[in-house]
């Protein structure tokens, strides 16, 4: 699910054709996987910003203003409440607080190619006797079961490009109680995602959200919209009291929160924010406003049609991501074809 209809229609004020003018790379860019290059309006606007700090003309009150903005724009994104927003700078450091918030001996359930931003923070905990476990992505669901504490996958596989099955992962989850936490740092940007099917979801937006590296989001659905079942409730009520903004600061506060006690943390997903890279914020907001300008849901459709004829070009069948990963998939061709190779 992604963005209602009437929420993408009234946000779609560009053609990809006009989208596309606002990027002036140099050739075909095919490795969004690893960075997305900026559009204009983000590049100019950053570049703005550097000049004003060099030159000392603004203060930085302007600048921390695009924090709120980007985290407006995300929300709207990923059909989220602003409130359910959290800003950081990499997907792992905000999930720290959430692997933290897991109980002594908490098993964690995790893809066996999931990228290891969605897997150290929860391994590091190995010494209280967190497991990590794992899994294929395509049975995922399938291997949850009454142990599973929480479930970290993404929604689009770096390695791969494969896409999760998300509601078959969520629902399963739900079933036993289970936290979910959806990385969408492949997706978001191209792939419809709906930050409410999930308890959180974490992005780093410095590739398919064309944003600077230092910008990154976490949503966290509110507690008391997750579940029925007794269980569920007992075990969401233990894990919220235990989940803590461990890097809090002044910025986590909102204003008014620059010193001293007594503690004056923001009541809602602000109380996890770090302090920000200023001008990595200014240069995201920007992104943000293009792709929501485009649709999401005309983005994804022109970026699978665009992998899909590559793909043919390669003698592959069609996929549904916009992520191709050629050395993994001629590998995987090649070992099917050699002598009693089990490969299908």
């Amino acid at each position: 699910m992604g963005i209602d209809d009437d929420r993408s229609a009234h946000t779609s004020g560009l053609s990809l054709a006009q989208a596309q003018a606002e990027w002036d790379v140099d050739r075909t860019f095919l490795d969004s996987c690893s960075y997305g290059p900026p559009p204009r309006r983000g590049w100019d606007t950053m570049q703005a910003s550097f000049e004003q700090w060099r030159r000392g003309s603004r203060s930085w009150q302007t600048w921390a203003e695009s924090v709120q903005t980007s985290r407006e724009l995300f929300a709207q994104l990923v059909g989220a409440d602003a409130d359910w927003v959290s800003t950081g700078a990499a997907v792992s450091q905000l999930l720290a607080p959430i692997a933290a918030a897991l109980p002594d001996g908490a098993e964690v359930l995790v893809p066996d190619i999931e990228f290891t931003s969605g897997v150290y923070p929860f391994a590091v905990h190995a010494d209280r006797g967190v497991r990590v476990r794992t899994a294929p992505l395509h049975s995922l669901a399938e291997s949850i079961d009454e142990s599973t504490a929480l479930v970290s996958f993404s929604a689009a596989q770096s390695a791969t490009g494969e896409v999760a099955d998300i509601p078959a992962i969520t629902a399963r989850a739900h079933e036993v109680g289970a936290l979910t936490v959806l990385d969408g740092t492949q997706a978001a940007g191209w792939l419809p995602l709906n930050a409410a099917e999930v308890d959180f979801l974490a992005v780093a937006a410095y590739k398919w959200l064309c944003a600077p590296r230092g910008s990154a989001f976490l949503t966290m659905r509110p507690l008391t919209c997750r579940g029925t079942g007794e269980a569920r409730t007992q075990r969401q009520a233990e894990f919220a009291a235990r989940l803590k903004p461990l890097a809090a600061g002044w910025f986590a506060g909102g204003s008014g929160a620059s010193f001293g006690m007594p503690m004056r943390l923001a009541d809602s997903a602000r109380a996890f924010d770090i302090s920000p890279a200023w001008h990595s914020w200014v240069g995201t907001a920007p992104a943000l406003q293009l792709l929501l300008a485009v649709g999401v849901d005309r983005i994804h459709g022109h970026d699978v049609a665009l992998a899909n004829a590559f793909r043919a070009g390669l003698g592959l069948e069609a996929s549904n991501s916009a992520i191709v990963s050629i050395g993994f998939l001629m590998r995987l061709r090649h070992d099917s074809k050699r002598p009693g190779s089990d490969s299908p």
